[in-house]
């Protein structure tokens, strides 16, 4: 992250697990719209619990164009305030930090995949307009 500050936006999105049914609409709804994140000079990265070996499978199983993170002993998901959603799942919660180190937005939806990606792309968006 600190190579990045003063260069690149950055959406951090933290999800559950890798294959899980709303974490796989969720990647790839960031997937989806990768080259918008890229147009407003933002690097993508995902994070999860699971190790590299799951997510270079399941980044090649969804054609993943974003760096995928593990974080097995949960202290990326401390250092940003998360935890565990009724004690089962870890928060799913997406920052936009921008090229100073802040972070502009904060969204965390535990249902929808879509609101992840849809605010972090206004944010951006008004950064960039604004």
């Amino acid at each position: 992250m600190s190579s990045l500050k003063g260069h690149k936006n950055v959406v951090l999105f933290f999800y559950p697990n890798d294959y899980g049914m709303v974490c796989t609409r969720e990647v790839c709804a960031f997937r989806d719209a990768f080259e918008e994140f890229v147009s407003l000079g933002t690097v993508v990265i995902g994070v999860s619990a699971q190790g590299q070996a799951s997510h270079e499978r399941f980044a090649h199983r969804f054609d993943l164009p974003f760096i995928l993170l593990s974080d097995g002993h949960g202290d990326a998901l401390k250092a940003y305030g998360l935890g565990r959603w009724l004690m089962l799942l870890n928060d799913r919660a997406t920052f936009v930090i921008d090229r100073q180190g802040i972070i502009r937005a904060a969204v965390r939806n535990m249902i929808s995949a879509q609101v992840h990606v849809r605010r972090a792309l206004r944010t951006l968006e008004a950064q960039r307009t604004g």
